[in-house]
């Protein structure tokens, strides 16, 4: 059973980020946990197509749809090393929801605070969650609750409700 980062969309307080911190380098602004949310939100949004166009389209072979342990959808990875933008993945995306500058770069994002579980830690952001939306715990097989966005990186949705937690955000704005 591995571990992995699970984001419980149903606790989480997008406005307030739930408190939790960030120790990626490439975060000096310490805004690590907002761009995690910025790409599962793209994660979500992505349709995940079977044929995946977006896919088919890239001439550089920029992106790639990846199986998920956790369900049959799968789920847009795009390799930053091979796009040119040149953005025939968003024309050839079906339902629009595919920008070139919304795609995230997944290598980039989060190592899982590496140094801390080597020392046999927590992840930083789970550290410091005050709602408890962030965990670092064994997921074992399917879970239809369970979305793998990236690897090493879960969301939970319970009961369904994907949008829940954005729409609340976007009301109390």
């Amino acid at each position: 059973m591995a571990e992995k980062l699970i984001i419980d969309l149903a606790k989480i307080d997008l406005q307030a980020n739930s408190g939790a911190r960030c120790s990626y380098v490439n975060h000096p602004e310490n805004r690590g946990v907002d761009s995690l949310l910025e790409m599962v939100r793209f994660a979500l949004i992505c349709r995940r197509c079977e044929s995946a166009p977006c896919v088919k389209a890239c001439p550089s072979e920029a992106l790639e749809k990846l199986p998920s342990k956790y369900n049959d959808a799968g789920v847009l990875k795009r390799w930053n090393m091979r796009c040119t933008g040149c953005g025939t993945c968003a024309i050839a995306c079906p339902f629009g929801t595919i920008y070139t500058d919304l795609i995230p770069f997944p290598s980039s994002v989060c190592d899982l605070c590496s140094s801390r579980l080597a020392n046999n830690g927590k992840p930083l952001c789970v550290n410091t969650c005050k709602d408890q939306s962030i965990e670092y715990r064994a997921v074992n097989g399917k879970d239809a609750e369970m979305i793998e966005v990236f690897d090493g990186i879960v969301v939970k949705v319970a009961g369904g409700s994907l949008w829940e937690p954005f729409l609340r955000k976007k009301q109390e704005v």
